[in-house]
């Protein structure tokens, strides 16, 4: 049986400036699709209390966005997937994107290795797109045995906040999700201002709907249907292209060990960069910020 009280829906990921009316149209289809395919305690409007952990973690979680790095970690016995969306971005490959790399406009680095011993900035060390993607891309990039790439890390808390810590001079580098790149570029390219793309990083899976692992396989079945069918309406054409979405694609919880592997090869080779925090019994609430891609 579906809950009957209403559930909790979400999609923080790429709440950026410029973005979120889309969404709300956005979730506004989905819910009524979700309704038609028979799923029970749609709710009428988006939560956004409490950020990404607060929705991840909440029991009544129906429907939302994550990123791949906790739902491989803090999350991996709490959310299951549902369908991966695609994305009309630059970067973007399917179901599959990566980040790019990103420099002041004036930098003259003309590779990864130029900058380093300088300052990197990340989103958040639990993030696939602004942490663990910079970390395999210096991976492929340092030499064996070789110094720490930078002298210095700083967190930021989001992509924009990092993209500003560039633009500003106080970091040399950092790693945005080439599809918040293409979100900024298309509804608030002030957020780019002073800044261009130095290279891109290794791809992983992109960033999954879900719904909680209390949720049985037919109820998923039924999100699922309700997606598509939410995708192929022609009259929300218009809010996907906002949304740079053109279809999703059926990836599984498996498919997401590749950010696993990833990490372990980029952790042996650069040990000493935003070393990931120790999740703890409770699913590492303790670092309960508001994790935006």
């Amino acid at each position: 049986m579906f809950p009957r009280e209403p559930g909790v829906a979400a999609l923080p990921m790429y709440a950026l400036p410029g973005v979120q009316r889309w969404q709300e149209a956005w979730w506004a289809g989905l819910a009524w699709h979700f309704k038609a395919a028979g799923v029970a305690g749609v709710p009428e409007r988006l939560s956004r209390d409490g950020g990404s952990v607060a929705a991840w973690s909440d029991p009544r979680l129906l429907f939302a966005q994550a990123c791949g790095y906790p739902l491989t970690h803090a999350f991996a016995h709490r959310l299951q997937v549902v369908a991966t969306p695609c994305y009309d971005a630059p970067g973007c490959n399917g179901a599959w994107y990566r980040s790019f790399l990103v420099v002041r406009a004036d930098s003259r680095a003309e590779a990864l290795q130029d900058l380093f011993g300088g300052v990197a900035a990340i989103n958040d060390t639990a993030s696939q797109s602004g942490c663990n993607a910079l970390r395999a891309a210096l991976a492929k990039a340092v030499e064996p045995a070789g110094p720490p790439p930078f002298a210095r890390t700083v967190e930021t808390g989001s992509h924009l906040a990092s993209l500003q810590s560039v633009a500003s001079g106080i970091a040399d580098i950092c790693a945005v999700d080439c599809v918040t790149h293409a979100l900024l570029h298309r509804h608030a390219p002030q957020g780019l201002a002073g800044t261009r793309v130095l290279g891109e990083t290794p791809p992983a899976p992109g960033l999954p709907y879900v719904t909680s692992r209390d949720m049985s396989r037919e109820q998923c079945e039924r999100l699922a249907e309700g997606l598509f069918a939410a995708l192929a309406n022609p009259s929300l054409r218009p809010v996907r292209e906002a949304l740079t979405i053109t279809g999703a694609e059926r990836l599984t919880q498996a498919d997401y060990a590749v950010i696993l592997a990833m990490e372990a090869e980029a952790l042996t080779a650069v040990p000493a960069f935003a070393q990931p925090r120790q999740a703890s019994g409770q699913g590492d609430l303790s670092a309960a910020r508001s994790m935006r891609e």
